[in-house]
């Protein structure tokens, strides 16, 4: 948690040699080996919660949870700007609902949210940012308020975009699968980034082998300026 009272971010994922997230088609299971999954839900295990968009939940219907290694389930966070996460998810489902968190715009409707708490998830509303989506400094400052100190943000893509580009993250893990896919779903979108000396850069930069993966971790320094 900064001096700010929000809890420290970081971004997790796995991708491709070249920067995939996914192949054309959405598939992604799985990018890394073995090793690098128990890795993940040691990470997950580790912080307070665990982040992921409203697009990961419809295309993998993840359960979010600590199971390869011991440990305690992470509070599950997904931004879901119009509430569009099915009633049957797996984040809602037997029970999980109790650690779930929905975070949502004002667009969202209110019967869709008395559905979602009637489950037993909370629903954490913020005014819309210019896009619609949800003002993702308001969510850390809610979770903070909850009492989350640290967060992992697994994805998607924009996620973890609109992270950088805010400037929102504290960390980045990732991980790299020795594969080469040559077109799929970008781990990074556009940072309106023109210059190279503009780019994002990792200082305490670490380089880890598990199985055939390797695991750079750092922290996230941003540029002064120099972004569109």
């Amino acid at each position: 948690m900064d001096d700010s009272g929000r809890p420290s971010v970081t971004l997790c994922y796995a991708q491709t040699l070249d920067g995939r997230l996914a192949t054309r088609t959405g598939s992604s299971r799985w990018i890394s080996g073995e090793e690098s999954l128990r890795l993940t839900h040691q990470l997950r295990a580790d912080h307070d919660a665990i982040m992921v968009g409203v697009g990961t939940v419809l295309a993998d219907d993840p359960r979010l949870t600590v199971r390869l290694v011991p440990g305690r389930d992470p509070l599950r966070v997904v931004v879901d700007s119009r509430l569009r996460t099915p009633l049957g998810a797996a984040v809602l489902r037997d029970g999980a609902a109790i650690g779930t968190v929905l975070a949502a715009s004002h667009l969202s409707s209110p019967d869709r949210r008395a559905a979602v708490e009637d489950l037993g998830a909370a629903v954490v509303m913020t005014t819309p940012d210019p896009d619609g989506r949800v003002d993702l400094a308001a969510l850390l400052d809610a979770l903070g308020q909850r009492g989350i100190r640290s967060v992992m943000v697994e994805g998607g893509a924009g996620l973890i975009t609109a992270f950088l580009r805010q400037r929102l993250a504290n960390r980045i893990a990732i991980t790299i699968a020795p594969k080469i896919l040559g077109a799929g779903i970008e781990a990074v979108g556009d940072l309106g980034i023109d210059d190279l000396d503009h780019a994002v850069i990792l200082g305490d930069l670490a380089v880890e082998r598990y199985g055939n993966d390797l695991l750079l971790t750092g922290s996230l320094c941003y540029p002064d300026e120099g972004w569109r």
